[in-house]
C-alpha cells in the first residue's frame, strides 16, 4: 500500500504524535476504547504494550479490509517515500483514532487505524520509485492505493524486504537500508 501521510500541517504533526514515537496503547486514554478482539491483536502484534500508528478514513474502508498483519506500507509525502512500515494489525476504531489525533471534531472520519509492528524511516525521492519497472514518471502518489503484485513485489525486492522469506526490514548494515533509510522498531 502506498499511503500519503506527510502533505499537510495537520498530517505533520499526526505524524510526530504515532509515527516518530511508540504510542502505549495500555494507556487508559487507548484501552478503555478497544474491543477485547481489538486488545488481543495488538498485545499479539506488539507485546510490549506500544506501537506506532496510522490511519485512513472511512472511505477506504474496503481497501483496508484487503490488509492484514505483514502487508508493507509505504508512507509519503513532499514527493519522497518518508517510511516503510510492516503492519501489524489493522482496526476499525474511529473512536481509537480520535484519542490517537485529537483533531478537529468536525473533521475526524478516520475510521481505520493500522499498527506498525517494523518501522523504518527514510528519505527516497519519488524519482527513485518511478525509475522501478511498472512505474510511472510524474506519479505523485495521490491517495491511498493498494500494489498489484508485481509492483508490490518491484518494490519490496528494491527495498531489500523479501516479503516471502522474511518479513522483518533488513539489518542496519545493509547496503539497502543505508541508502533508503534506518530501522526504528
Amino acid at each position: 500500500m502506498i499511503q500519503p501521510s506527510y502533505g499537510t500541517p495537520e498530517a505533520r504533526r499526526h505524524w510526530a504524535d504515532t509515527l516518530d514515537r511508540l504510542v502505549p496503547f495500555r494507556d487508559p486514554r487507548c484501552a478503555e476504547v478497544l474491543t477485547d478482539d481489538e486488545r488481543t491483536a495488538l498485545e499479539a502484534a506488539h507485546p510490549g504494550g506500544r506501537a506506532r500508528f496510522w490511519g485512513t478514513t472511512d472511505k477506504h474502508d474496503r481497501k483496508l479490509d484487503r490488509l492484514g498483519a505483514g502487508d508493507v506500507v509505504l508512507l509519503t509525502g513532499g514527493k519522497r517515500v518518508r517510511a516503510v512500515g510492516e503492519i501489524g494489525c489493522v482496526l476499525r476504531n474511529p473512536e481509537l483514532a480520535r484519542r490517537l489525533w485529537t483533531p478537529d471534531p468536525a473533521k475526524c472520519l478516520w475510521s481505520n487505524v493500522v499498527s506498525f509492528r517494523h518501522y523504518r524511516a527514510s528519505d527516497v525521492p519519488y524519482e527513485a520509485v518511478w525509475a522501478l519497472p511498472g512505474f510511472n514518471a510524474g506519479d505523485n502518489f495521490m491517495g491511498l492505493r493498494l500494489l498489484g503484485e508485481d509492483k508490490a513485489a518491484t518494490i519490496l525486492s528494491w527495498l531489500g524486504l523479501d516479503h516471502s522469506a522474511d518479513p522483518a526490514p533488513p539489518s542496519t548494515g545493509s547496503a539497502a537500508t543505508a541508502a533508503r533509510g534506518r530501522r526504528a522498531d
